[in-house]
Order: C-alpha cells, then structure tokens, then sequence
C-alpha cells in the first residue's frame, strides 16, 4: 500500500477480540487505537478539530492553532496542523508524561507548561490568555466543542458496528477525559441499537461518582468538571476503577497477551471484566485501548506501587 501522507493511516484500526477468561463466557472487543499514526485515538480528533476549523473560516493559513491538553490530543492536533503548515502552542499541565511533550516538540509544537496542581482547569485559562495576546489564533477547545464527540460519531463507532455487524453490541465501555469519546460512540451505538448498555469509566481521584477530586496516576482519563457532551447521551453506569486495577491490567496485557496498553486502557479492561459479570451469558462488550503504554515508560508504568 502506498500512501502520500500519514493522515491517511488514521482510523480503520484493528478490533482484538481479547483472548482472556471473561466472566459468563461473554466476549470483548477491544480497538486497538495505538495504531493510528500520532499513536493514539486522538489523531482522529486532531484532524477532525483542524478540518472543522478550516471549513467554518475560522483557520486560514497563517492561523497559529493554541490548545490545553494532557497530551495525545496535543500530538493529534500538532499532527494534523503540521499537515496545514499551521504553527502550534499546546498548553499543558507540566505533571503529564515525558513521552508525550517530546513528540509533540517533534512535531513542531511549542509547548507551554501550567503548573500540575492547577490541573487542566488551568492549561485551559494560559490558553484563552495566549489567544488574547496572539493575532489570527484559534483554540478548538477540545473541552467544549461539538467537534469533539461529532469526531467519534462519524469515524471510530460506525467502524465498530462495520466490524461486528449482525454479531451486535450488548455493552460499550469506555473512560472519560474531554468525554467526547465516549459521548460520540455511546449516542452512535444506542441510535443503532437502543438496549446497548453505555457504561463510562474513571479512575479515582475523579468527580463523575461524585468522589472527591484528588490525583490519580491513571492517565488520560478523569475529570474535573462534567463534560458538556454528556449532557446529549444515556449513561446507564458509571464505573470508579482503581489505579491498582488499572495498572494491574496493564501489566497482564504485556505478559499474556503483548499488548501494550496505557493506564487508561487498564482501566477500561478492568470496568469491562466487571461488567461482564453483571451481563446475561455470551454478551458481546466492547470497549476502546486508546493508547500505548510505551509513551508512559517515564512513569514506570510497569511497576507496582510499593
């Protein structure tokens, strides 16, 4: 196969039936979204971010692109803009890993640090002040913007449906960080099938369950703030998983199956396997690995916590 550009390698990404004991003898699916391009299911985001951009006349071509992110949404976006020739300032909490920032530098990103304790609420204030200091800038503002589920909707939950076609969807589980993921799939998959059961995952230290906002080690999922986007989609469940379940998962898909998942990814397993037990026999669940845990390995991801 030959391409012209790397944006044509995003989406389409395989979809692993997980070969591991599942509780009831039901089934999960897992979209192994490391393999887009950037390395992560935010290559889809970028693109759609920076496409939707330029068709409503709010980028042109000498558009400087300013956005807050934890990180695989800032290589999206950088990807995708280097793509455009635009000139990139992502904002970003200084805690989130090593990994992440390097490659967006790579991309031609200038990174901007906000302090870890101010947390994404602050990448989000230093943004909307850079915007005001920079002529012709635009923040798609990933936080808020109806790019952000519409992105999933059209691209990775019609894929889901094309892959399992008559076999069907009894649950979908998946963590929320933006919440536009999950949101976009979830209303996508209950239009087709009503009786799908949409099950959102975060990690403690997360508000969704109505816990105390604290710090938790998984990353890329957890929020501060209720995403907007839920307000337009059912969640039948909202499943609390431990940094300690999570990272457990993470380590058993290196050592029985090489699979090398992020935290988030552990976490979304770990909700699923639980929810499998609460399912009729030989459901079919599906649920999302948004990325690798090799840009984690400053974090020692593969460690266990003393």
């Amino acid at each position: 196969m030959i391409i012209q550009s790397v944006s044509q390698l995003i989406g389409n990404t395989p979809l692993i039936e997980l070969p591991i004991d599942v509780p009831n003898n039901s089934h999960i699916y897992a979209k192994l979204e490391m393999f887009n391009p950037g390395g992560s299911i935010k290559d889809r985001l970028g693109q759609y971010l920076i496409q939707d951009g330029i068709d409503k006349g709010k980028i042109n071509d000498q558009t400087t692109i300013i956005e807050p992110t934890a990180g695989n949404t800032g290589i999206g976006v950088a990807l995708a803009a280097q793509q455009h020739h635009l000139p990139t300032i992502l904002v970003v909490p200084e805690k989130f890993s090593y990994e992440k920032q390097t490659l967006m530098r790579a991309l031609g990103a200038k990174i901007v640090n906000t302090p870890s304790e101010g947390g994404i609420k602050e990448a989000i204030k230093k943004a909307r002040e850079i915007e005001s200091e920079t002529p012709n800038s635009y923040v798609p503002m990933q936080f808020e913007n109806p790019a952000n589920p519409a992105t999933y909707y059209h691209t990775l939950a019609p894929e889901l449906i094309a892959d399992l076609g008559d076999q069907g969807i009894d649950a979908f589980v998946a963590g929320a960080g933006s919440g536009g993921t999950f949101a976009g799939i979830a209303k996508y998959l209950k239009e087709q099938n009503p009786k799908t059961k949409s099950i959102v995952v975060e990690p403690e230290g997360s508000i969704l369950n109505g816990g105390p906002a604290h710090s938790h080690r998984t990353e890329g999922i957890g929020v501060e703030f209720i995403p907007p986007f839920f307000q337009e989609v059912t969640i039948d469940e909202t499943l609390t998983i431990s940094d300690a379940d999570a990272f457990e998962q993470v380590r058993q898909m290196a050592a029985t199956q090489g699979l090398f998942i992020g935290s988030s990814s552990g976490a979304a397993l770990a909700a699923s396997l639980k929810v499998a037990k609460e399912l009729p026999a030989n459901s079919t669940i599906v649920t999302v690995f948004p990325d690798s845990s090799e840009r984690y390995m400053s974090e020692h991801i593969y460690e266990k916590e003393a």
